[in-house]
């Protein structure tokens, strides 16, 4: 009988823990399951879009959604007037721009097609993780019918529109949009991980701000790279005229391919002309690199420099610092990538060469 007793207990006994094990368990599942719930509600609608062919196999849902608002289509529908044409105030390579004034603030509203979506998530995650003074800010999004991503309001146009427009920027103006555009590319190839390759850097992607300081927008095309290089296939995307030979060449992206184009803004910032420049009673248009090419080949460098500098400057520059100016886009637009310098080096150059310019 004691026997009995004793096998009864430990029988009783394991009962218990097993039962304990199973409850245990049960409370597992069940907060696990409160919690997945949580997680999705955590990132509206996002999860819909995930391209799952990211490297880091999660595709893009690293996105700190709790820095960016997420607006309704209503909001925005009201805010821009029905996204009426009378709002709009520019037209990119993925979509309309709209001015509203949205929740007490002055903001500029990009409508993209669901096609878009990964230059959509792209620029969502970059714009929510690289906060700085000169890169473009923004405020929230929606993916209601339409992809939006709502910015900041920049209030003076592109340096596009500046540089052939009719009103002629100062040449102290010019070297300080160049400085505050280097400063942002700086910002996202040094101090952003994984690094930041923009890969569409060009003067109407570079906004000008009401005291004509400058943001460097539009990240859609950005490629996000671990090590700061690449030779993986990507698509060609890009403006020609800005585009890197080896990219083109082989498809190599790193920060190099941004300095390169970079280069070419600076040449734009000397002249005022395209990166594409059609010559009258010329047939083939010829790119901006390749005409300073020639006038840096000149037998005087000097009198050929001088001769594309934008007349509508007059007399009214320190020929130095345009020299300087034109020395640092040569060496951005280098042939061999690695011979070009980082954007930390042309930084230090350009703040050279605005502090010539105050002189």
């Amino acid at each position: 009988m004691p026997t009995s007793k004793g096998s009864s207990g430990k029988f009783i006994a394991g009962m218990a823990v097993a039962s304990l094990a199973g409850v245990t368990l049960l409370i597992g599942i069940i907060y696990v399951g409160i919690y997945r719930k949580k997680a999705q509600k955590v990132v509206p609608h996002i999860s819909a879009f995930a391209d799952q062919s990211h490297p880091s196999g999660q595709g893009l849902l690293g996105i700190a959604v709790e820095k960016s608002v997420e607006f309704s289509y209503k909001e925005l529908a009201e805010s821009t007037n029905g996204f009426s044409i009378s709002n709009k105030i520019g037209e990119g390579g993925f979509g309309a721009i709209y001015y509203a004034e949205l929740r007490d603030k002055i903001t500029a509203i990009k409508q993209m097609k669901r096609q878009a979506k990964t230059e959509f998530l792209t620029e969502l995650q970059i714009l929510t993780r690289v906060h700085h003074l000169n890169l473009v800010c923004l405020i929230g999004y929606c993916v209601e019918r339409y992809l939006f991503l709502v910015y900041e309001y920049i209030d003076n146009g592109n340096l596009s529109q500046h540089l052939r427009g009719r009103d002629t920027l100062p040449w102290s103006t010019r070297v300080q949009i160049a400085l505050d555009s280097a400063r942002g590319l700086e910002y996202i190839h040094e101090h952003s991980v994984p690094v930041c390759i923009h890969r569409d850097i060009k003067s109407a992607n570079i906004l000008i701000n009401k005291n004509f300081h400058a943001k460097v927008g539009d990240f859609g095309l950005t490629k996000l790279v671990e090590n700061g290089n690449s030779t993986l296939p990507t698509r060609f995307m890009g403006t020609f005229g800005y585009m890197a030979p080896e990219y083109g060449r082989s498809g190599i992206i790193s920060p190099k391919v941004d300095v390169y184009a970079f280069g070419v803004v600076l040449y734009e910032l000397i002249s005022s002309k395209e990166a594409v420049v059609k010559e009258d009673g010329v047939d083939d248009a010829r790119s901006l690199v390749a005409l300073f090419e020639e006038a840096h080949n000149h037998p005087n460098p000097i009198e050929g420099i001088s001769r594309l500098i934008d007349p509508k400057l007059g007399d009214n520059y320190p020929f130095d610092s345009v020299h300087k100016m034109a020395q640092l886009a040569k060496a951005c637009t280098e042939k061999d990538h690695q011979m070009r310098p980082t954007m930390r080096s042309v930084v230090v150059a350009l703040m050279a060469c605005s502090s010539s310019t105050e002189d």
